[in-house]
């Protein structure tokens, strides 16, 4: 099949490279010609495990194109994705400046009948105004679609490539039968197709972001509580996931969830619901939840400091909101650099992938290493921010050796707590036992 992916971003690239993957002709559409020109010339834009290979191998076999030509791609295409950023506003609603931007200008491009489908996470009616902004310039029918996409970052080409449900909103017959045969060759394992109307399908998306964001908040609640009252999150976390009802994921505390997705999605969700004259209490309490859980590590390491940071030196593992991904937007990480730079501290920090990214927020405000040993030295303590696999079986000896005392401050409890007893750091984690050293 012919298809167009207006917009190169993250769920834009990974789309379109993993549709040519199943032997798709697939045009890549951006205004920004720098990029565009970076990927005709085969540089990858964003980091995606897996993804480089297929993205070359599909460039060579010229079944991947860029351009920055909107008419080119619109008339080579059957379906059309929109694939573009719905960043959100001052009050956490969700912008449709991009979405309707390009639908507007849609309508006069149309040749013939096409499927404009919303791969974007857009707010519920999204559809019937892409339609609203098309219809008057068109002279070719064609129906508006809604598509969410369910990407984990750093999982994405296997979320795409071997999907658990694909869910397709649309009442149009044709549209149904074009988007079945687009999407057959991804669910031939008998996975399933959920056809539903389009507010239906757009409802979807953020209702399984913002109950996965719940989760997390009320395991970290539980941990935060288990700490008062000397119980084991750990013991806690495996007990209630063996419960069937219940299962295993999403229930590892931490120090907050970040990224793209979770917290604009919540916001967004809450929103809607304002915009129609409902309180969506829950979610204003997962809101309020995971803000004062970013910071949750601070008041650990002031009180082990006598609350006073001053002139004080700290490592920080990890950057990235999630390991996998260079993607630092509402990462953990940031929000704890910061308040430990206002109450006077200096970081150095490592990420295996997201050096880059964090230096077009943060500048040169702190130091960046070129190893997780690098960032030790002299450092009065450790920070982990992110749960990166190189950081789970590191070389203790050196650990202590490079830190001016043996002290880690661990926001995604990597390590064991007998362990950390014997080998002899002070060791405070999320919800269970602080090791005195």
């Amino acid at each position: 099949m012919n298809i167009a992916v207006i917009g190169t971003g993250y769920v834009g690239l990974v789309s379109g490279t993993c549709f040519a993957e199943m032997g798709n002709h697939v045009t890549c559409v951006d205004i920004d010609e720098k990029k565009v020109q970076k990927l005709q010339a085969g540089k990858i834009t964003i980091f995606e495990p897996g993804l480089e290979l297929l993205f070359e191998r599909n460039l060579i076999q010229k079944r991947l194109h860029f351009t920055t030509n909107l008419q080119e791609a619109v008339h080579s295409s059957q379906i059309i994705f929109l694939a573009l950023p719905t960043p959100p506003g001052e009050d956490g609603s969700a912008d449709l400046s991009y979405v309707l931007g390009v639908a507007n200008q849609l309508g006069h491009l149309l040749n013939e009948y096409k499927v404009i489908v919303n791969k974007s996470t857009v707010p519920i009616g999204t559809a019937q105004k892409v339609r609203a902004a098309i219809e008057p310039n068109a002279q070719f029918d064609f129906d508006v679609v809604s598509n969410p996409e369910f990407l984990r970052e750093g999982m994405a080409v296997e979320d795409f490539m071997r999907p658990d449900r694909i869910v397709i909103g649309t009442t149009s017959d044709k549209a149904k039968q074009i988007m079945t045969q687009l999407y057959e060759p991804f669910v031939r394992q008998g996975n399933p197709i959920y056809f539903m109307n389009e507010r239906s399908a757009e409802m979807t998306k953020y209702a399984a972001n913002s109950y996965l964001a719940t989760r997390i908040s009320f395991m970290n609640e539980i941990a935060n509580l288990c700490e008062k009252v000397g119980a084991d999150v750990d013991m806690v976390r495996i007990g209630i996931g063996s419960d069937s009802r219940i299962g295993k994921r999403f229930l590892f505390p931490g120090i907050g969830y970040g990224g793209s997705c979770f917290p604009k999605d919540v916001s967004a969700l809450v929103q809607i619901a304002n915009q129609n004259q409902y309180n969506f209490q829950i979610l204003n309490a997962v809101l309020q939840v995971n803000y004062l859980q970013r910071l949750s590590l601070i008041p650990k390491v002031k009180t082990f400091y006598g609350n006073n940071l001053q002139g004080k030196h700290f490592a920080v593992w990890g950057l990235a909101f999630k390991p996998n991904t260079d993607d630092v937007r509402e990462a953990p990480a940031l929000f704890i650099i910061q308040e430990l730079l206002l109450s006077g501290a200096t970081v150095t920090a490592y990420d295996p992938e997201a050096i880059e990214t964090t230096q077009q927020v943060l500048g040169n405000t702190i130091t960046y290493a070129n190893n997780e040993y690098d960032a030790l030295r002299n450092a009065d303590a450790l920070l982990i921010a992110t749960e990166w696999q190189l950081f789970r079986t590191p070389d203790f000896d050196r650990v202590k050796l490079l830190l001016k005392r043996p002290v880690i401050f661990d926001g995604r409890n990597l390590y064991n707590i007998e362990q950390m007893k014997q080998l002899g750091f002070f060791y405070q984690s999320v919800g269970r036992t602080v090791v005195s050293g």
